[in-house]
């Protein structure tokens, strides 16, 4: 049996607002909006399926995710235009053996990972 990765799901109250988020701050492009079914956006390969809680499904369902990670390779211009755009650093880690890190605020208690290998 043989899988690949398909997408990942954050749940939010405002699929518009959380899209353009990670189109602004991390470079993500929309991939399509179908009709009510929230927005779908393409971040660097993966793709974020963004909508509201699903009335139609019966599990228990929650508000955002924990974290993604992206690596860049420019940490320090990454960090000066997340905090020139407004958002949250909630940690930055001193550099460590091969990878400096910083851990950031996203909508509805999700956070992004930034990463530089070095």
């Amino acid at each position: 049996m043989a899988f690949d990765l398909h997408h990942v799901h954050l749940k939010t109250p405002d699929p518009e607002a959380t899209a353009q988020f990670y189109v602004a701050n991390f470079g993500g492009t929309i991939k399509d909006r179908p009709p009510g079914r929230g927005v779908l956006v393409d971040l660097h390969g993966l793709q974020l399926n963004i909508t509201k809680i699903n009335t139609e499904q019966n599990h228990e369902q929650h508000y955002g995710i924990e974290h993604i990670a992206v690596q860049t390779d420019d940490f320090e211009g990454t960090m000066a235009a997340l905090r020139k755009n407004g958002v949250t650093i909630l940690e930055e880690l001193s550099p460590g053996p091969g990878r400096q890190i910083a851990f950031v605020q996203c909508p509805d208690g999700a956070q992004m990972e930034v990463i530089k290998k070095v």
